[in-house]
């Protein structure tokens, strides 16, 4: 009997963990946003996340959800979840069919305004977000990124 041993990329492999990812659909309305909160504090639940990274990830999909609805064309809304093979890191994106892309706020809402801290909030909370033009709808995606560990 022969027996060979597994080559290198092979037990690299065995031993990576790999990347879960989870994506959902939602009408582009304002009520879209508590569905996107509790499809995504479920979810990161069941990959069993810290709390504050749940709490921090909820927030951030509503702002981007929010700002979303807000400002696109489109009928529809992509979220995606991907946590990282070493689990270390989410990733949250949110792609519409609206083209025109999201930068850094401009100015601070002052205190009697209602709207336009959403984006401050994911400047502040986020590690790392940015916009870039989707592959997966026609317009835009904007991203956020959290780091995941206990």
């Amino acid at each position: 009997m022969i027996l060979s041993t597994p080559s290198a990329p092979a037990l690299a492999l065995a031993r990576t963990v790999p990347r879960r990812e989870y994506w959902f659909g939602l009408p582009a309305l304002c009520t879209s946003a508590r569905s996107a909160r509790d499809t995504v504090r479920d979810r990161l639940r069941a990959w069993e996340l810290p709390g504050d990274t749940c709490c921090d990830a909820v927030l951030l999909v509503s702002e981007l959800i929010t700002n979303a609805v807000l400002h696109t064309a489109g009928g529809r809304v992509l979220c995606g979840l991907t946590l990282t093979g070493d689990e270390r890191r989410l990733r949250i994106e949110l792609h519409d069919e609206c083209s025109t892309p999201v930068g850094p706020p401009e100015h601070r809402a002052g205190p009697g305004e209602e709207n336009g801290r959403g984006l401050l909030l994911v400047q502040q909370i986020a590690d790392s977000w940015g916009c870039a033009r989707s592959t997966r709808a026609e317009g835009k995606v904007v991203w956020a990124e959290l780091t995941a560990a206990c």
